[in-house]
């Protein structure tokens, strides 16, 4: 896949329950969460709390972003490949989409700007859009894809080029860095983790990191699945 540098953005969204825990809840959507409870396969064994601690952060309906990491693919001057990743981060989620927004408003050229993510068309790129929606911010060009069916959207999934067509279960992230022997971008935190990091140990700091790695992770592989060279280390700038 032939893939303009200039006009890409490797991305990754790390998400939480929008409040933190059930309790807080309106009485409507308490409602609508247990409902949704019903379609779980283990929701007889757990309660709806227990339920919405673990899974709230999945839904864009009940979970908000806290981290979105951006990485820039070019070559430098020695033609060689280098990345720069960003996050943004922190607890107004608004303040997170609104500075996305204006980054990739300034920095791109909206028709073209291609973004890349693992499993990006099942969940980074929708969860972004919706949740833009809900705070009341225009969806940049390149996010107003609702009339598109899932194959019309020309974002890059990284997890779809390794299915090569067929229609598998989903492969992780760590699976295909493991067996590409890139690095991996789990250390002390993986997604599992997010939500009680966030609510429980103030650990947003931790949740960037984790996040900018994905994208680190996420790059590599992406151009692996291109048969091109991996990104040396020292080309890698994280900030």
């Amino acid at each position: 896949m032939k893939v303009d540098f200039n006009n890409c953005l490797v991305i990754d969204i790390e998400t939480v329950g929008g409040v933190s825990s059930y309790d807080q809840l309106s009485e409507r959507l308490q409602k609508l969460w247990e409902y949704k409870c019903t379609f779980f396969r283990d929701a007889d064994q757990k309660t709806p709390a227990e339920l919405f601690a673990e899974r709230a952060g999945i839904f864009a309906e009940f979970g908000k972003i806290v981290t979105i990491a951006a990485g820039f693919v070019w070559y430098n001057q020695e033609r060689e490949l280098s990345l720069k990743v960003k996050a943004f981060s922190g607890h107004d989620e608004a303040s997170i989409l609104n500075e996305f927004n204006q980054m990739i408003d300034k920095s791109f050229e909206q028709p073209k700007l291609t973004f890349c993510a693992h499993n990006g068309k099942e969940f980074d790129y929708p969860y972004i859009a919706r949740r833009m929606l809900v705070n009341g911010i225009n969806l940049p060009q390149c996010l107003q894809f609702h009339d598109n069916k899932p194959w019309e959207i020309k974002h890059i999934d990284t997890m779809d080029l390794w299915k090569f067509g067929d229609r598998k279960s989903f492969t992780s992230l760590d699976l295909l860095a493991a067996i590409f022997e890139i690095d991996s971008s789990k250390g002390d935190m993986d997604g599992s983790m997010v939500n009680n990091a966030y609510y429980l140990e103030d650990g947003l700091e931790r949740i960037a990191e984790y996040c900018k790695a994905d994208v680190v992770v996420t790059t590599q592989l992406f151009l692996r699945l291109n048969s091109l060279p991996a990104i040396k280390e020292e080309n890698i700038e994280i900030v």
